[in-house]
């Protein structure tokens, strides 16, 4: 043969990167963020209760309750699937490798 065919080299061309290896990290890095900053912006609760019992003398206090708001559990499961994206894609991307 040629001194250009050699059978101890061969360059074989890397496959470009699919779209979906980059988009689908992507998609998961927005959805923690968006997610992270709706929970941090819908963070206060205003609500107010009382307790009337006349017959007890006691005092209802509410020490230690936490009220979360409906935006704040949207933020916080935006960014709970926006973490479980990028830990499959992760994994994937380790799988591959191996």
């Amino acid at each position: 043969m040629g001194e250009h065919n050699t059978s101890v080299e061969h360059n074989t061309p890397q496959p470009a990167p699919k779209a979906a290896a980059v988009v689908v990290p992507l998609l998961g890095l927005i959805a923690v963020i968006v997610g992270v900053m709706v929970a941090w912006t819908n963070q206060s609760a205003s609500f107010g209760w009382f307790a009337y019992a006349p017959l007890s003398d006691k005092v209802f206090l509410a020490d230690g309750a936490v009220m979360v708001s409906q935006g704040t559990q949207i933020g916080l499961a935006v960014t709970v699937l926006g973490l479980l994206v990028l830990a499959f894609w992760a994994g994937l991307a380790m799988g591959r490798r191996r």
